[in-house]
This record gives structure tokens, C-alpha cells and sequence, in this order.
């Protein structure tokens, strides 16, 4: 697998090497020894599904607070989506800046958001899966979320709204 830095510090592009044959293929999505040697975390005590029912849909922006900040591995095991974060560390360089990737069950790439960041995404196909893993537990008064449309996010499809009272 290739870890690829992104423009926010911290953060990383995970490309996997895919295996393939006439079956499908066969890839590596985390490996503690190439985490551990970029200097990544490697213990994620809490992983998390979200099944997406409607392509437009915004989910996001989430983060927990201090002293509850987490890590976050991302990745789309079925259907795409356009995965934002937000560096959240006022002793940034980039603070306040986001920058959006697309991950797919197609492409394979995971995203890792270290702690200090918001995170969101907006779905590009009905019916997508995303799969979390987190280095922290979630904490209830911590969570925290703030409008997609604080910072002028570019998001490539027009936003839907499902009727109802659902936070993003």
C-alpha cells in the first residue's frame, strides 16, 4: 500500500496495491509496521459503518472535542462519496482549510484524518457503505458538528435533504 501526504499536514491518501487475477483482486487496507513507520497511529479501538441511502445526501461536518479528539481511517466499501476534512488545529499552517477526495468501492483509497480535524462527506451513488475505524471511543458530549457549508465546500453534486429532523 502507498501513503500518499495530503496539502493538510497529517493527513494521507491511502492507495492500496490490488492482487489481481481472473477472480477480483486481493489488497492490504491497513498494515500496522507501514502505519507505525510514517508515524501514524496504529490502534483503533472502535470501528463504524454508515449506509447512505440517497446520492446528494451531506453527512458531516463531525469531530469530538478536547479532550476526545480521534483518528479516523475511512474508507467506501460500496458506492462512492466525496469525503471533506477540515483541519481544525489553530496551530495549523493550514487551519481552517479543507480538501476533498473521492473514495469508492471502485478505487479502493482510504482516508486518514488525524486527530484535530472535522470530517464529513456527500454521497455520489444511491446506496453507499462507508466503513470507520477510530483510535478513540466515542463520547457523547464531546461530538461535535458544524454546518457543510461553513467553509464554501465545493461539493460536486447538488445537496438532497431527506424529510424529517436528521442532523448531517
Amino acid at each position: 500500500m502507498k501513503l500518499i501526504p495530503l496539502p493538510l499536514p497529517g493527513a494521507f491518501l491511502i492507495h492500496p496495491n490490488r492482487h489481481q487475477d481472473e477472480r477480483g483482486y486481493f489488497a492490504r487496507t491497513f498494515c500496522t509496521k507501514a502505519f507505525s513507520d510514517a508515524g501514524l497511529v496504529t490502534q483503533f479501538v472502535q470501528c463504524s459503518t454508515s449506509f447512505n441511502i440517497k446520492k446528494g445526501l451531506i453527512r458531516g461536518m463531525h469531530f469530538q472535542a478536547h479532550p476526545y479528539e480521534e483518528t479516523k481511517l475511512v474508507r467506501c466499501v460500496m458506492g462512492s462519496i466525496f469525503d471533506v476534512i477540515i483541519d481544525l488545529r489553530i496551530d495549523s499552517a493550514s487551519y481552517q482549510r479543507w480538501h476533498g477526495v473521492e473514495l469508492s468501492a471502485l478505487n479502493g483509497y482510504s482516508l486518514y484524518i488525524p486527530k484535530g480535524f472535522a470530517h464529513g462527506y456527500q454521497v455520489l451513488e444511491d446506496s453507499t457503505e462507508v466503513f470507520y475505524m477510530m483510535d478513540e471511543f466515542y463520547v457523547p458530549e464531546s461530538a461535535r458538528e458544524m454546518s457543510p457549508d461553513t467553509y464554501d465546500i465545493a461539493w460536486p453534486l447538488k445537496k438532497v435533504k431527506l424529510p424529517g429532523n436528521h442532523s448531517t
